[in-house]
């Protein structure tokens, strides 16, 4: 059992049924589900990585996406340091629907978060509505990383995790962060014991089937 350098908080946002439960699962456990239950509330997953042989711990909140449960969901975006901000790229919808998610996931507190606006589901292509160059333009327009992935078929998945928390880190590396302000949503790790990867049922159920 090895400790680990920092732990991140992560959230993972957008309208239900774009695949964030399918993401998570296909992370922390390396399969896909084909049908979920809806999310209510949130559920939670954790997995180690390494950036620059540094261990980091991934503490990941898995959203619901109906607007009733929003009252519920966003006190889990205080102190997210990572955001994954979903949207499925055959539901024109769920992509129109981005700023809004974005403006909510946006702290006057923590400015300094990452996010990463995901097209999930790209190995559907013929039923495409969202294009990838949509999605890049918006990634520029607000500062955002961008990345297309598949749940499905584990396309870009780590990846995209992967390339959220180099970001992170970098900027821990240049001094952007108060570490010692947990708000932040990064804590360091002070030796303690790397736990087993996995995902958690916390206050829900998994939700949205996806790719």
């Amino acid at each position: 059992m090895s400790s680990y350098a920092y732990l991140f908080k992560y959230i993972i946002i957008g309208d239900t049924g774009v695949g964030k439960s399918c993401l998570l699962l296909q992370f922390t456990d390396k399969r896909f589900q084909l049908v979920h239950d809806v999310t209510v509330g949130v559920e939670f997953g954790t997995r180690m990585i390494t950036v620059d042989n540094k261990s980091i711990k991934l503490h990941i909140w898995d959203t619901a996406g109906q607007e009733k449960f929003r009252s519920i969901t966003r006190s889990y975006y205080r102190g997210a340091v990572g955001v994954l901000l979903v949207y499925d790229i055959t539901r024109r919808e769920t992509f129109d629907n981005i700023g809004t998610w974005l403006q909510d996931v946006i702290d006057p507190e923590n400015t300094n978060s990452v996010i990463t606006l995901i097209g999930n589901k790209c190995d559907l292509v013929r039923k495409r509505c969202v294009s990838t160059e949509e999605g890049e333009q918006f990634a520029k327009r607000h500062g955002l990383i961008f990345m297309e992935v598949s749940a499905k078929i584990d396309h870009n998945v780590e990846e995209a995790f992967m390339e959220t928390t180099s970001a992170i880190y970098n900027k821990i590396q240049d001094g952007v962060f108060e570490m010692f302000n947990e708000s932040c949503g990064i804590k360091m790790g002070y030796g303690r014991l790397q736990q087993p990867a996995g995902r958690t049922a916390g206050a829900a159920a998994q939700g949205g089937c996806c790719s």
